[in-house]
């Protein structure tokens, strides 16, 4: 059972309850208007019966109009329907066309006008979207248990990835099916997803650090598919090659660490520099894969600055001055 359920059956229960000690005539459907009200976030729930009060009124207003004027007629509730639901929508309370709809057909149902009719309305209203807004307020799932779990399991992926790719530079026959991209591609974006809806449920202090964590891995992700394409071109054992793969055993166990660290940055500037001191490529097919090796570093001084922007050097982190990201 979900925990939306859970709390929609204390909000329905709520509404009814608290109706029926005031007396307020149809208790029960203050039940429906809180069923309606209920979201998954809190700024959403917010948005929502908000939405949903005012699109209610405005459709009250106009029935009761539309009423008076033609009467208590089925054609009636079909030219209410023509008028209010693009008033509505375009008065942006789209969401609250349905409970809108309930309070009318009430109205519709009673036939009867009078100020105390609407003033029933407008007290279930209040009562049963403001039992669904009290229960969403009140307790939200906190999302941090979750977010650290696929955090962990992206960062073990990111790990798996880069023992590949030192793997496929020591030898361009291993086999890698890639799956792991793949899986790492859906975390990212099912954290993102996570971590937009934890930010809805901030309304003090709202955090966006999750997010940043998760944007930046998609960013990676990016730069891992172009090395991928880079290593296809390396068919042969290079020595070139061999060094490189030493930078991506130490991103391999680098990469869950919540500061950056610069020691594969490190590594991969002396890498360079000893690049450049090496005899020229003999063939065609040397200058190729050398070319290939070389632009794949390029790839990852890229992918290491976007690690750069997102995390504190691990020196501030242990001086007390500064603070990784907590993504």
């Amino acid at each position: 059972m979900g925990f939306r359920v859970i709390k929609t059956a204390i909000a329905t229960l709520l509404a009814i309850i608290i109706a029926d000690a005031v007396g307020i005539q149809g208790a029960l459907s203050a039940g429906l208007l809180a069923i309606l009200g209920v979201d998954v976030t809190r700024k959403r729930s917010i948005a929502t019966v908000s939405s949903r009060f005012f699109a209610s009124v405005l459709g009250l207003i106009l029935a009761f109009v539309l009423f008076y004027l033609f009467g208590f007629h089925l054609w009636v509730l079909v030219v209410y329907i023509l008028i209010a639901f693009p008033l509505i929508t375009r008065a942006h309370f789209k969401e609250g066309i349905v409970t809108s709809s309930v309070v009318v057909f009430r109205v519709f149902g009673g036939e009867e006008l009078s100020f105390a009719v609407m003033l029933t309305q407008i007290e279930l209203l209040v009562i049963g979207l403001g039992a669904a807004m009290v229960v969403n307020l009140a307790y939200m799932p906190k999302a941090e248990d979750k977010l650290l779990e696929i955090r962990r399991k992206v960062d073990g992926l990111f790990s798996i990835i880069f023992s590949h790719i030192a793997e496929t530079l020591r030898d361009p026959y291993h086999l890698w099916d890639g799956k792991e991209l793949i899986e790492a591609g859906k975390l990212v974006d099912n954290g993102l997803t996570s971590a937009k809806r934890a930010l809805e449920n901030q309304l003090i202090s709202p955090s966006d650090t999750w997010s940043v964590y998760f944007y930046m891995r998609k960013e990676q992700l990016g730069r891992i598919e172009s090395m991928l394409e880079l290593i296809s071109r390396v068919y042969q054992r290079m020595p070139q090659g061999e060094i490189t793969a030493n930078l991506f055993d130490r991103l391999s166990r680098d990469v869950s660490s919540e500061e950056y660290t610069g020691q594969t940055e490190v590594m991969l500037n002396e890498l360079e520099q000893e690049f450049k001191q090496m005899e020229l490529p003999s063939t065609r097919e040397e200058f190729e894969m050398r070319s290939a090796i070389l632009q794949l570093c390029r790839e990852l001084a890229n992918y290491l600055n976007i690690a750069k922007k997102d995390k504190a050097p691990a020196s501030l982190k242990s001086s007390g001055k500064g603070e990784a990201s907590k993504h």
